[in-house]
C-alpha cells in the first residue's frame, strides 16, 4: 500500500497552487501524520524545480511564501531546513519566499530581554 498522500501528487499540487490545490495542502497542514508525505513532496518539488532548463525563482518564491503563511508553527523549522538544504537558485527562491512570509517568527517570536 502507498501513503496518502504521496510526495507526487503533494509535489504536483505544490507547483501548481491553485484554488483547489491550496485547499488539498491545507488539509495536509492540519494532520500531523502526513507531515513527511508533505516534506517529500516539497523536497520533489524544488528537485524538480533545480533540474528545470528554466528557474522560475518568481514562482518558487510565490510557493515559499504562501506555504510560510499557511503552515501551521509545527512545520516551520522543518521547512526552513528543507529550503537550506541546498545553495542551489531554486532552494535559494524558495528559502527568501520563506522568509518573507514571517512564518517562521510567528512561530518562533524572538524573546525580550
Amino acid at each position: 500500500m502507498s501513503a496518502f498522500p504521496d510526495r507526487d501528487t503533494v509535489a504536483a499540487k505544490i507547483a501548481s497552487l491553485q484554488e483547489p490545490d491550496q485547499a488539498f495542502l491545507k488539509l495536509i497542514f492540519e494532520n500531523p501524520a502526513q507531515d513527511d508525505a508533505l516534506l517529500e513532496g516539497l523536497y520533489v518539488y524544488l528537485e524538480i524545480a533545480s533540474e528545470a532548463r528554466f528557474l522560475n525563482s518568481l514562482k518558487l518564491e510565490r510557493a515559499g511564501e504562501w506555504i510560510g503563511d499557511n503552515a501551521p508553527a509545527r512545520l516551520q523549522i522543518r521547512l526552513m531546513e528543507a529550503a537550506r538544504s541546498s545553495q542551489h537558485p531554486a532552494f535559494a527562491s524558495f528559502r527568501t519566499g520563506l522568509n518573507r512570509s514571517g512564518g517562521l517568527e510567528r512561530a518562533y517570536p524572538k524573546a525580550a530581554v
